[in-house]
């Protein structure tokens, strides 16, 4: 016979990937400060003029590397602004479904484009050389994080 104890532990709601996030410190409630969002925003804009200067160079490896850090620093702008720091890329995409995307602030296409940059990130990394498409995606993608990180810094 089951004890109401258990019974109540069987209908337990399953931790969503955001409260693992906090749960495991990869993410953490904090008061943004000026100067960690200024930190971020110079990153972004250094990192996105360095990938356009690695792709008009045709080196499409660094651009791609490029463009994805100027759309994390960009990324961590968003979050910084909800009151959350990050410990882990991961953890940038899960707060910014949970804080953007579910809360219809930004659309799902937008965080997808962040998870596949990413990916050919972690690809460049590995070796693989990326197409130029995919390279001008990244930076097109980090461009329009850049901009919705000036407007919601409202820098």
């Amino acid at each position: 016979m089951l004890s109401a104890a258990s019974t109540t532990e069987s209908f337990k709601r399953p931790m969503s990937d955001f409260e693992k996030c906090i749960k495991f410190r990869h993410l953490i409630s904090i008061d943004p400060s000026d100067e960690l969002i200024d930190r971020e925003m110079t990153n972004a804009k250094y990192d996105l003029e360095r990938a356009e200067e690695s792709l008009n160079k045709g080196d499409l490896k660094w651009a791609a590397i490029q463009a994805y850090y100027s759309m994390y620093h960009s990324a961590r702008i968003l979050v910084l602004s909800k009151g959350y720091r990050e410990k882990n890329h991961q953890c940038l995409l899960v707060a910014l479904r949970e804080l953007y995307v579910k809360k219809g602030e930004l659309s799902k296409y937008v965080v997808e484009n962040f998870q596949i940059c990413l990916d050919i990130k972690a690809e460049a990394d590995e070796g693989k050389l990326p197409g130029e498409g995919s390279v001008r995606m990244g930076i097109e993608t980090a461009m329009n994080y850049l901009i919705l990180a000036v407007q919601i810094a409202e820098y």
